[in-house]
Parts: structure tokens; C-alpha cells; sequence
């Protein structure tokens, strides 16, 4: 796993895959964070899966509570 400050960068988004979005998924499910910063930059990644890579984001939108957004 990624560390949690780790930059959201199109090769780190490029290499997620399905379990990895389900494992960020789970971490923002269960809100369990040392700190708000790690949650909310898990927040940060799953917004900027769900731009770049909706696919992997798509069963997860819900975690990203935002409006819609327009992607280009």
C-alpha cells in the first residue's frame, strides 16, 4: 500500500487495479485514520480515480460526496 501522502501522480493512478480501489474504498469506509490529513488524502485519491479512471471508481462514487463533475 501506498503511503497516504504519497502525490497523485497519472502513473500512480495508471497502476491502480480493482483490489487497490476496493482496499481504498474500504480504508475510507471504515474512517479509521491516525490522522484527518491520511483520510483525507485517501479522499483526494479515490476523487482523482473517479476522474481519471471511472471504471475503478465507479462502485465507489458515493465515498467521493461531491456534485457532479464535468471531466474536461
Amino acid at each position: 500500500m501506498a503511503s497516504p501522502s504519497e502525490s497523485i501522480t497519472p502513473e500512480r493512478l495508471a497502476a491502480f487495479d480493482e483490489a487497490m480501489a476496493a482496499s481504498l474504498a474500504q480504508r475510507l469506509e471504515e474512517d479509521d485514520y491516525p490522522t484527518p490529513f491520511d483520510g483525507l488524502s485517501d479522499w483526494h485519491l479515490m476523487r482523482a480515480l473517479a476522474i481519471h479512471r471511472p471504471e475503478l471508481a465507479r462502485p465507489y462514487v458515493h465515498l467521493v460526496d461531491q456534485e457532479p463533475f464535468d471531466e474536461d
